[in-house]
């Protein structure tokens, strides 16, 4: 009985140790802070179990504005960024946050809005000559108003046109503080224009009569880029584990994967080579 109790011991031990070394196994993990346009499309859930397949590291996403996944990173609340503001990773590399910062892929924005497009703007396929029309004539103009990097694109955008609308003193422009799908809810019910970035739209459900009516067009392209958090500024920051995944990112075989995305059957996100 004795011998019997102790390989019964034995293997209990081996049991618990087994399950123990599982466990801290599956506990690898990196956060990374992240553009919500990235995650709303599906394109996360595509690519990231992958990583977790051939390295075992999980990737945690935090999905916010590219201004508060800044601000976060910033804070040390994660250990990899990925943001579509280029003027503002730039910065954040040179004050010392990011390593270094790697454009990885593409996709672009879009000016929507009714389809019976009472600007008349389609018909020039000019992001700065429609918005342009859309000011002189007042049409409706919904502006996330927030510190997403759509946001900051948008008035960049109004910028060229050499007049950024204030929404205290132009009725016509609703600065509304929300998130893209949001905003777009709210485009679509008050029979308005919004730009947006086609990710999000493409995976939009309530498009009701809207459509897009400005694409294609060079001021309209929107690049993302992956900074790994650096550990001088954040000693928490997992160097190795980013590493791997921002080399993994980069590979090939990943860009092959994130060009192979598809949401109804369209193409969202395009690779840098």
């Amino acid at each position: 009985m004795k011998t019997i109790s102790k390989y019964i011991s034995i293997i209990f031990s081996l049991v618990l140790f087994i399950n123990y070394y599982s466990f801290s196994k599956s506990k690898s993990f990196i956060i990374l802070q992240s553009t919500t346009s990235t995650r709303d499309s599906g394109l996360y859930d595509y690519i990231l179990p992958n990583f977790k397949n051939e390295y075992d590291i999980e990737v945690r996403v935090v999905a916010v504005g590219t201004g508060q996944a800044i601000k976060n990173s910033m804070r040390c609340d994660g250990d990899l960024l990925i943001v579509h503001h280029k003027e503002s990773e730039e910065k954040f590399v040179e004050d010392g946050f990011g390593l270094f910062r790697k454009e990885f892929m593409y996709n672009d924005f879009v000016l929507i809005g009714p389809s019976n497009d009472p600007a008349k703007i389609s018909i020039s396929n000019s992001i700065v000559d429609s918005l342009n029309i859309i000011r002189k004539n007042k049409f409706r103009f919904i502006s996330r108003g927030d510190e997403s990097g759509t946001y900051k694109k948008e008035i960049k955008l109004w910028e060229l046109t050499n007049f950024v609308p204030n929404p205290r003193e132009d009725s016509w422009y609703y600065s509304v503080g929300q998130g893209m799908g949001g905003s777009l809810n709210i485009a679509v019910n008050k029979n308005a224009y919004i730009l947006s970035d086609r990710s999000t739209w493409v995976s939009f459900n309530n498009k009701r009569d809207h459509k897009i009516l400005v694409e294609n067009e060079p001021n309209l392209y929107n690049f993302y880029g992956v900074i790994p958090i650096n550990p001088d500024k954040c000693p928490d920051t997992k160097v190795s584990q980013t590493s791997k995944f921002v080399n993994w990112l980069n590979s090939r075989k990943t860009k092959d994967l994130i060009s192979s995305f598809r949401v109804k059957g369209q193409q969202l996100f395009y690779t840098i080579n």
